[in-house]
């Protein structure tokens, strides 16, 4: 299939190919923009007049660069951040922080815990029972992590100074579930418009599951990287609060997808995410690209 893939387009597999080993570094932002999105999209990125969620996000990325933003990302600060707001009942508790795997103490971690990276997206490691864990295989992991800076791939500019750390948290898991169910709220300046829930994201059988819902909860007929669930998730029973939430901390930002998590009856706070996707996923049908595109205002100034 990849042979397939690359005989059919070698230009494309070529540029996301040479990106994916960063040998486009040496771009500057605008062109690295226009080529990865012409690659992802298959069409050309119009920053004049973004009409598109896709668009609007990489004008974002250009345009919109406010100093609270690299702290608004950082897995550690982002915490700081959300409980000046809505307060530190929603924030996961956190073991400790470190700069090197080396310095952290596994002694004093509880048997269940999740390290993860503060400056990028993927450098986790899950641990249900300590004295099972593959400490070298966690190393290798969390150190690629930590030698990445995740700004270059889609160049979502706040992660391109922040600090690489590593974070220890509770581990949780919602006892009706079995899992750990994100919910994504799509907010623009305070008012929430859609969400998407991923489940399955644990699974080794199966791919992760992703299912956009309005403001009223009602499902949405599109899908944007990954297949819908075959049987829907239901409602979070503090869905309305989460909306609260959500509104209190887009507050401003003209685009913020507000990550949270219901664990057994309580919220807890996720993640902020200024691009999702880094804009360069197809919604399909198309048409969803551009609703999404509506809701955001982008800044004069």
């Amino acid at each position: 299939m990849i042979i397939k893939n690359y005989l059919k387009n070698p230009l494309k597999y070529t540029i996301l190919a040479f990106s994916a080993h960063g040998f486009l570094k040496w771009m500057p932002d605008k062109p690295y923009l226009k080529l990865m999105f012409w690659a992802n999209m298959g069409k050309r990125l119009n920053l004049r007049n973004p009409k598109t969620f896709s668009e609007k996000l990489q004008w974002l990325k250009l345009y919109n660069r406010k100093p609270e933003h690299p702290g608004m990302v950082d897995k550690y600060e982002a915490k700081k951040y959300v409980a000046e707001r809505i307060g530190e009942e929603y924030i996961i508790p956190t073991f400790g922080v470190w700069e090197h795997f080396e310095d952290i103490d596994f002694d004093s971690l509880p048997d269940q815990f999740v390290l993860k990276c503060t400056h990028d997206c993927g450098g986790l490691v899950i641990c249900k029972d300590k004295s099972k864990l593959d400490k070298e295989a966690a190393k290798s992991k969390i150190n690629r992590c930590l030698n990445r800076n995740y700004y270059y791939s889609g160049r979502e500019w706040p992660y391109k100074e922040l600090q690489p750390r590593i974070i220890a948290e509770e581990y949780m898991e919602d006892e009706a579930t079995g899992e750990l169910r994100d919910y994504k709220f799509f907010c623009f300046d305070g008012h929430m418009k859609a969400l998407f829930i991923a489940t399955e994201r644990a699974s080794a059988t199966e791919e992760t599951k992703f299912d956009f819902f309005d403001e009223n909860y009602e499902h949405l007929p599109l899908t944007n990287g990954h297949p819908n669930a075959p049987v829907l998730p239901e409602k979070p029973v503090n869905f309305e609060k989460m909306k609260e939430l959500a509104g209190v901390l887009s507050k401003g930002v003209p685009q913020l997808r507000v990550d949270f998590y219901e664990v057994n009856g309580k919220i807890y706070f996720g993640e902020l995410t200024f691009f999702h996707w880094s804009g360069m996923v197809p919604f399909e049908p198309e048409e969803w690209d551009y609703k999404f595109g509506q809701w955001i205002q982008l800044p004069k100034d």
